[in-house]
């Protein structure tokens, strides 16, 4: 079995979107013939979105995970604000021109001295345990993931000392990330940005990203090959499937709700329904949501139509999806929507139940959507097409026949084992100077 490297800021105990990949793919590449052994952070020193004690039964008990220390800037960040470590607010909730002074101070600073994000702290631990680990016990590979993209750096410096084979993963833009125009760079701070982008694109063995757009925007900056490998859900996450008990039509959102994901098409409708159906409709909002949004929410008489909830794990994350109605993704207003697709997308799918997609029904994830006959995707402000979709759910649950989401085998190119096969022949391409397809 050949060994790998790999290199996640993100790990269980973390939880959130991000982790989702990497705890999967450290899952099933062992029944592909790669070993990793995983680098992360010790959650002692780290700053996570949230914590999910649950994903550690996933964890496979042969795998070896080691953890270093950090220097973690938003701890300071934290305190500028006011605020507790764990109580930092990410990029896409801060609008500037709402911001307090210390909080636009932090956004300055997290922009200009932190390059390319506020985790670069780790990097220093990481490189030096990476280096001492290869020395000891060569790797055959060596896969980094970012975001953070500062992740990239180690598996750059491990390529550039050992010659070791490297495969950098994409799971969002770097430079052209939906909310990149909020940061208030210097020219110096977006050009040293922009070079680090540039020398892991060019110096990486391979580079894989999560949807198709990415691979036409990336290559407007390094020309080369790309891979697709999307995201995914795990078939072992949806082995039971609840019998649907709600008594009223219930509409869930899992997840983070930042500025730019406001579906005030979506309040508009909704405050129809709710005036010719009171009582019957019910809307969770589970995760982190901006305060604009909860402004919307008020301004359209939604308070009691509206539960906003806790983050939960991800196992009450899945059964809650399943128990739903009517599922809602927003994807993020930007000029880099089109090539955003979420994790989340795919769990949803493997839900079984339909979803109401708010963002371009052009990008990829509206493809997605309307390839697997999950849902559909309207634009930001398409109230009439949002009116006909809520009306046509509704009127299938009144009648005691609600509609289904995807088809279960039409989303099996998205199961988690059948990435990491895909993942794994990547490797060995790479580590042996195959042809990268």
């Amino acid at each position: 079995m050949k060994r790998l490297l790999f290199i996640s800021y993100y790990f269980p105990p973390s939880g959130g979107p991000g982790v989702q990949r990497t705890l999967k793919f450290a899952k099933y590449l062992p029944e592909n013939g790669w070993a990793p052994t995983v680098l992360t952070v010790d959650p002692r020193y780290a700053s996570y979105p949230d914590l999910d004690d649950t994903l550690a039964a996933d964890v496979p008990g042969s795998l070896v995970v080691l953890k270093t220390r950090s220097w973690d800037p938003y701890a300071s960040y934290a305190r500028l604000l006011g605020r507790p470590k764990d109580d930092t607010v990410g990029v896409a909730f801060v609008r500037e021109e709402s911001a307090g002074l210390r909080q636009r101070a932090g956004l300055w600073i997290r922009a200009n001295l932190f390059t390319p994000d506020a985790r670069y702290g780790w990097v220093p631990f990481a490189r030096r345990e990476a280096n001492m680990l290869h020395r000891t016990d060569p790797f055959d590979a060596v896969l980094t993931t970012g975001p953070p993209h500062s992740t990239h750096l180690v598996g750059r410096s491990l390529a550039r000392k050992w010659g070791v084979p490297w495969v950098a993963d994409m799971r969002d833009p770097w430079t052209g990330i939906y909310y990149y125009p909020q940061l208030p760079m210097t020219r110096l701070a977006a050009a040293r940005d922009q070079r680090f982008e540039r020398s892991v694109l060019t110096e990486a063995d391979a580079v894989t990203v999560v949807s198709r757009s990415m691979v036409t925007n990336l290559s407007k900056r390094v020309s080369r090959e790309y891979t697709y490998l999307p995201n995914g859900f795990d078939p072992d996450d949806f082995r039971d499937v609840p019998a649907q008990a709600n008594k009223r039509f219930v509409i869930r959102h899992i997840g983070t709700l930042s500025r730019t994901q406001n579906p005030k098409s979506v309040w508009r409708q909704l405050q129809l329904l709710v005036s010719k159906s009171p009582g019957d409709v019910a809307v969770e909002l589970i995760g982190h949501v901006d305060a604009e949004i909860l402004m919307s929410i008020r301004e359209h008489g939604l308070d009691n139509t509206v539960r906003i909830l806790p983050y939960v794990d991800h196992d009450r994350a899945v059964a809650l999806m399943q128990d739903s109605s009517l599922l809602l993704l927003v994807i993020p207003d930007g000029a880099s929507s089109h090539e955003i697709v979420t994790g989340k997308l795919f769990e949803y799918l493997a839900s079984g139940r339909p979803t109401l997609a708010i963002g371009p029904p052009d990008g990829d994830a509206g493809a997605i959507l309307s390839d697997c006959s999950g849902g559909r995707m309207f634009a930001h402000g398409d109230s009439k097409g949002v009116h006909a979709y809520l009306a046509e759910q509704y009127g299938a649950f009144s009648r005691g026949e609600p509609n289904t989401g995807a088809d279960p085998a039409g989303i099996q190119l998205y199961a988690r084992p059948a990435q990491a096969s895909a993942l794994a022949k990547l490797l060995h391409r790479v580590s042996t100077g195959g042809t990268i397809e």
